[in-house]
Order: C-alpha cells, then structure tokens, then sequence
C-alpha cells in the first residue's frame, strides 16, 4: 500500500451549516472519489467509505489491517435513507430509533442487496445507526452517501477518541481526518437485533441494556458475549479488540489481592502498571499507574478507557493490571472492551 499525504482539517462543529463548510466539503469529495475519511462520532472516530462501492470499503480494511470477513456497520444522516438499504423495520426497531437515534445504537436489519457486499461481509443482514455528532452527520449529509465506518485505528489496537489516536495509527495509511475534538460515549455503539418480539443484545455499548428494556418488552443478550465458543453475529466482535502493547490482565477481587498480584509481580522482576479509579488510586503502587475515572460514575471510566490504555504504549511497562467493574448500566460495554484487551485473562480472589 503506496503512503498517502494524511491531511488533519480541523472544524468548528457548532458552526452553522457546517455541512457546507469548507473542511467539511473536502471530506466529500475524498468520499465521493471513493477515497476514506476519518471523523468524529459521539462514540469513537469512524473510518467512512462510500458504502456502495467495494474499492472504499477495501480502503477501510486495507488502512486498518482489518481482516474482510468482519462486517462493517453503516452510518446515516437520515432516517428516510433506510428504505434504500434494508427490506424492512420490526415495530420494535422503530421504537428504538425513535427513542435513540440519532445516538450511539446501531440496529441489526435486512439488507436490500445495494449496499457493497464487502460491507456485509456475505450476511443477509447489515447494522445501521444515525451518529448523535454534528461533524459526522455533516460528512454524511454532505456526500449524499451512506458510509460504512468502523473505528478509525489500526485492528486490534484500543480505539481512537480523538484525532491524534488516529493520525498515530493511520498517518499515511489515508487521505484526510476531520479533527472535530474528543469524542462523548467513549465506547462504541450497541448493537440490537430485533427478531421474534425480542431484542437481542449482539454488542453492549452506549445504549444500556437497561435504557432498551424501558422501550421495548423483551430485551436478551446474545450468549456470544459470554460464551467462547459462539460464533459473533456482530460488526466488530469476531477477533481481540482494544489491546495495548503490553499484556493487560484483570483482576477480580478486593484491594489487597489486587496489591497482591502487584507483588507477585514485582517478585518476578516484572515493571507493572495499572488501571485504577480515583476512588482506589492512593490504596496500591505500581511503576506506572493510569487513573480512569470515577467508580462511582463509569461515564468517565468508558470516556477515558481507550485513551488510558493507549497511555500505556508509551510507558515501559511488562504488564498492565486493571479492576474490574460491574455489569450494569454502562459497565456492561466497560467490561466487555477490557475483557477483550485482556484476551480473557482474569484473575479471581
């Protein structure tokens, strides 16, 4: 892959008319010449590409090192879009995007056959959501196209929530990112699936399943998300996800057995850091510890998660211990990133 001039255009996003903006409109073009442009979303920064054509969405793998069989979710500005691409909407998906969207829920649905079969990776089905972003719902208005994104990070690395995480992975990889600031959610989107009355959870995310449960009756988690041996039916849950450089290991249990796993480690002659809240950050030591955030609120935990682990890669450290959280509300998408960075190494008191 020849090395592209990465071009970083920062934007206002409370301009007015910012779809027509300048920034904003160079994003556009790129798109419509089939290049792919990196932007903000409320939950992490996207990798678009024209979402009919196969040579974008070769793009998008081609600049991550994104295995191809991995579906891609598709990005909307509007609502009157879908008819185009999916064969219909279950009464229970209209109830969810008109409760969530625009917002960080991306919803499981038959496809028509335009969309490029890349993006489905061969499925018969393909998410879509309707970015809560005023920068991301510009790029998609402006380009008149739907636009296939995932997170904008070389594969298996913790995803970008802001434009310098992209530009350390892809610099020259792509053609341009639209710098509109740091991200809101911090973990990407939930994905639903709404078949058979229920609403099956594929990938937990900014959307908890308690908010879903207060819109529609019946609300499951897919048994993929905990079950090793299920194969995924989600874009983004096929292979590890959100690793740092060093091996990251959780740790279940109270404060002294956490210090205990410090010591152990130490004993080894191992140089430790650690992912611990504010709350816990004056009861253990470590060489290098990464605060992030409040227990008692996991909003920040998941808004500073990928950026605290990416933290890591410019410490010199032999292993990364984290606490682990629970798995309600917006811990359920917490625990579900750190496990996959950890590869499901866990350690239990």
């Amino acid at each position: 892959m020849n090395e592209k001039h990465t071009e970083v255009l920062i934007v206002d996003k409370v301009v007015e008319n910012l779809h027509k903006s300048m920034e904003i409109q160079a994003a556009a073009e790129q798109l419509k010449s089939g290049e792919v442009v990196a932007f903000p979303t409320e939950t992490v920064y996207g990798l678009g590409g024209n979402a009919f054509s196969d040579e974008a969405i070769e793009r998008i793998f081609q600049a991550k090192g994104r295995p191809s069989d991995n579906p891609l979710i598709v990005h909307i500005a509007d609502k009157s879009q879908l008819s185009e691409y999916v064969t219909s909407v279950p009464a229970d998906a209209e109830k969810l995007m008109e409760a969530f969207w625009p917002g960080p829920l991306t919803i499981v649905l038959e496809h028509s056959g335009k969309l490029s079969g890349r993006v489905t990776a061969g499925l018969t089905t393909v998410g879509v959501r309707m970015p809560d972003h005023p920068v991301a719902l510009s790029v998609i208005k402006a380009s008149g196209l739907p636009l296939a994104a995932p997170s904008a990070n070389t594969s298996g690395r913790p995803s970008p929530t802001s434009a310098g995480h992209v530009l350390e992975d892809l610099k020259g990889k792509i053609s341009m990112i639209i710098d509109g600031g740091p991200t809101g959610v911090g973990v990407e989107s939930t994905v639903v699936e709404c078949t058979g009355g229920k609403t099956i959870i594929l990938r937990p995310g900014g959307i908890t399943k308690e908010a879903l449960a207060q819109v529609v009756d019946k609300v499951e988690t897919d048994p993929a998300l905990t079950e090793k041996n299920t194969a995924p039916r989600s874009p983004g849950m096929k292979y590890t996800h959100y690793a740092p450089s060093a091996p990251l290991v959780l740790v279940d249990g109270d404060i002294e057995f956490f210090n205990s796993q410090i010591q152990e480690a130490e004993a080894q002659g191992r140089r430790i850091g650690i992912l611990i809240t504010e709350e816990l950050q004056h009861r253990v030591k470590a060489h290098e510890q990464v605060i992030l955030g409040s227990g008692n609120d996991l909003s920040t935990v998941a808004r500073s998660l990928y950026d605290s682990l990416r933290t890591f890669d410019k410490k010199n450290v032999d292993i990364i211990f984290s606490v682990v959280f629970p798995e309600t509300e917006i811990g359920s998408a917490i625990m579900n990133r750190l496990r996959k960075a950890a590869g499901g190494a866990i350690r239990k008191q």
